[in-house]
């Protein structure tokens, strides 16, 4: 996401100066908006002090330019070009983090860009002080609105920072893990709103269903550990829709039903406990079955 510059920049000179020649003694070719300056050499190249001199030197040149121009636009990219180290030091701060560096990255030059835009030489301070403040709240401006798993609202995103940071303060101080009670008195809060915000933190990351355990975990993924299929389930609500249906029945249709589908009994047996043929037990099950059928149905 870093701006493209004109290659021509890397051409506005034939010969390196050297350290006695000054600024204004350099020849150039005309229409350069850094014609008048030293050769600036592939910017992964320039160090930092070097990278600060020539900051000042562009700035100083982007405040004689009009705003929207061609000149301006191109002293304007080559400070984001120049500055580029500065955002990859602050974006290496959250390489811990799961998003991508690159996109970590790109979100560092907006801030890059905004600061540039900002900054002013009157105000007395180096770019890279004035500057980092800004890329790292675009970061973390980044982080807190996209990153994560399920989205909360703003109140609670803010409300998760301010746990995180009080409960580091707290551990450091009392050697323990702080209470909702101790979080709630250092930030003004109902013991309500902390836990609140508590729950909310727990939607920041997600952890995958097939995530592998660690080397040492014999057990199996995440989705194997905290659950499985249970087919009693699928039946439930049909055992609960049949029950006041069965209460209904004469308690020898009951007996008949507990006999052969609790204990099960074969209709011979059931004949044998009862004391009636296997052929009269087939007819009474097969009558019981087909009323609780009509039963459910006219439930439906």
């Amino acid at each position: 996401m870093s701006p493209r510059l004109d290659e021509s920049h890397t051409q506005r000179a034939t010969s390196t100066p050297s350290p006695e020649d000054g600024l204004d003694d350099i020849a150039h070719p005309s229409g350069d908006p850094l014609a008048d300056l030293p050769e600036i050499p592939p910017y992964d190249e320039v160090g930092p002090v070097d990278a600060r001199a020539l900051s000042k030197t562009l700035f100083e040149r982007l405040e004689s330019l009009e705003e929207g121009t061609h000149d301006y636009a191109y002293v304007r990219n080559t400070l984001v070009e120049l500055n580029l180290a500065l955002v990859k030091f602050a974006a290496s701060r959250f390489r811990s983090r799961s998003e991508p560096m690159d996109d970590i990255i790109q979100v560092g030059t907006i801030g890059l860009i905004k600061a540039i835009d900002r900054f002013e030489l009157s105000r007395g301070v180096e770019f890279p002080t004035f500057a980092m403040p800004t890329i790292v709240g675009e970061i973390k401006r980044f982080f807190r609105d996209t990153s994560w798993s399920v989205r909360v609202p703003r109140r609670l995103q803010e409300l998760r920072l301010d746990l995180a940071k009080a409960g580091d303060e707290l551990s450091q101080k009392l050697d323990r893990a702080p209470t909702v009670a101790e979080l709630a008195e250092r930030l003004g809060l109902t013991n309500d709103e902390v836990v609140e915000g508590m729950a909310a933190s727990n939607a920041y990351t997600a952890s995958s269903l097939d995530a592998q355990p660690e080397e040492d975990d014999s057990e199996g993924t995440l989705a194997d550990r905290i659950g499985y299929e249970d087919h009693g389930l699928e039946g439930i609500e049909y055992v609960e829709s049949l029950k006041p249906l069965i209460a209904g029945l004469a308690p020898r249709d009951r007996k008949i039903l507990s006999l052969r589908f609790v204990a099960n009994m074969t209709q011979s047996e059931i004949g044998d406990e009862l004391g009636i043929s296997q052929m009269h037990v087939s007819r009474l099950l097969s009558r019981t079955l087909v009323r609780l059928r009509k039963g459910l149905t006219l439930d439906e």
